[in-house]
């Protein structure tokens, strides 16, 4: 059996060397899709492994495989969603529609069409990951059943976390202030599904685990999948920015609707926080005031202890399938390099 590196070396190769009839503009996409992919603490492959390993898997090279496909999909998501976010950066460098908003400035084109041309790369780039990581999924096992299940797996990964990305952006509409289990809902369907279930249920099935435990898995996943999003919510607002690399104003001044903010909603401080949620022009001592407001009132609190909530339940749920090293492993990891992107 071919090395996955190997593969996925092989993916990005023949790429490139299709896109050699279709000029410069499709190479560079090429180029820029494979940056999108580097980086990064490569946790979906860690648990993958980590779950195969655990259910008794004896050939690492079909968990490695197997982890490769779900970074891949995971690229492919991350560069759609630079687009959704209309980011231009990613990891401290210019992301694929950045990149290509560049190469239409620097040839001239106007601001509007620059960014058009950019969103449009950044589509492409992630229509190609999304079909590439499939392809490549298909080479993991040759057990139809296991196959079969697997891409079944991925489906309802993809449908569920498309479900939270659109919830994520209608919130975002700012027409109203969305209760605390919606805000729930969307990271554990946007985030946790396809970055820890899917993974850990994947590594899971690969070894042979029954449906019964699966079902166990997919809870692991699920709550600490959105421990580690609430994390994420709370460092884009009280985290450090040498540290995180994220800044604390963006979250503020685009008005994002975490768990964080649905706290304070229900909290006398309200008002005071809504004058300056939102505000495009937010500047360093408003965000500081909103920080002051979002502590006092409890909010930072109690998203912190729903993050305990749902790391303690997972502890409790992995037991029962022998996942809990896996557990503590990655929220060691996450205590330890909380900057870094998943």
């Amino acid at each position: 059996m071919r090395s996955w590196r190997a593969d996925v070396d092989g993916f990005f190769a023949e790429g490139q060397a299709h896109a050699a009839a279709y000029g410069a503009e499709y190479r560079a996409l090429w180029v820029a899709l494979r940056s999108a992919g580097e980086g990064g603490r490569r946790l979906r492959p860690a648990l993958v492994a980590d779950a195969y390993a655990a259910f008794g898997g004896t050939e690492p090279a079909v968990a490695e495989r197997l982890g490769e496909a779900i970074e891949l999909l995971h690229t492919a998501f991350v560069v759609h969603d630079d687009v959704i976010d209309h980011d231009v950066r990613r990891r401290g460098r210019l992301n694929v529609s950045g990149i290509f908003s560049h190469r239409a400035t620097d040839a001239g084109a106007r601001p509007a069409a620059a960014t058009a041309y950019g969103q449009a790369a950044g589509i492409l780039a992630g229509d190609l990951a999304l079909v590439g990581a499939m392809a490549q999924l298909a080479t993991v096992t040759t057990d139809a059943r296991v196959g079969a299940r697997l891409v079944a797996l991925v489906h309802e990964a993809v449908r569920t976390s498309a479900a939270g990305e659109l919830d994520d952006v209608h919130l975002g509409l700012g027409t109203r202030v969305p209760t605390l289990e919606e805000t729930l809902a969307v990271a554990a369907h946007k985030t946790a599904a396809y970055s820890f279930a899917l993974p850990l249920q994947a590594g899971a099935l690969a070894a042979g685990a029954s449906e019964e435990d699966l079902a166990v898995v997919g809870r692991v996943g699920h709550r600490l999948g959105t421990a580690f999003q609430l994390c994420d919510d709370l460092l884009g607002v009280f985290g450090d920015e040498q540290v995180t690399g994220k800044s604390t104003v963006s979250d503020l001044r685009e008005g994002k609707m975490t768990a964080l903010i649905a706290c304070a909603a229900r909290t006398s401080a309200w008002p005071a926080v809504a004058a300056h949620l939102g505000d495009p022009q937010l500047g360093a001592a408003q965000a500081a005031t909103l920080r002051s407001l979002l502590e006092s009132c409890g909010a930072r609190t109690a998203v912190e202890q729903l993050v305990e909530e749902h790391v303690h339940a997972a502890r409790e749920l992995a037991r029962t399938v022998g996942l809990d090293e896996v557990v503590e492993r990655v929220t060691a990891l996450a205590a330890k390099d909380p900057g870094r992107a998943a």
